[in-house]
């Protein structure tokens, strides 16, 4: 599906790492998303109902981001997608998390992942 709505650089704190002492306080995340769907409806009749309402998606990620606890990027990335994917109209999710305080004794402005998960599969 080549229909896309993007959603750029959304910042959200939350509590997720594997590292000691990572989940005792706030940390700034920031999480990007591709949802796949049909826009081609909306698109000719200018129609909210036609689409995929992205303040939902919006919701849905800032909840999981700022309410729940994960070890892993990875697992914090899969529950987003699933998430996602339950709003109706979603075909497909991309998801970028990134840290933006990665604990690494280095100059780096961030560690990230990516995953691309399609609705029905729930691999996580």
């Amino acid at each position: 599906m080549s229909d896309r709505i993007e959603l750029r650089g959304l910042r959200v704190l939350g509590r997720h790492g594997a590292r000691e002492g990572e989940q005792d306080a706030a940390q700034p995340f920031e999480v990007d998303l591709e949802v796949e769907a049909e826009l081609g409806e909306a698109a000719h009749d200018d129609d909210l109902t036609k689409t995929v309402d992205y303040s939902l998606v919006v919701e849905t990620a800032m909840a999981i981001v700022g309410e729940r606890q994960y070890r892993l990027l990875e697992a914090l990335a899969g529950a987003i997608a699933t998430g996602v994917l339950d709003i109706p109209g979603v075909q497909a999710v991309t998801v970028t998390v990134r840290k933006l305080r990665p604990p690494v004794a280095a100059d780096m402005a961030s560690a990230g992942v990516r995953l691309r998960r399609e609705r029905g599969d729930r691999s996580g």
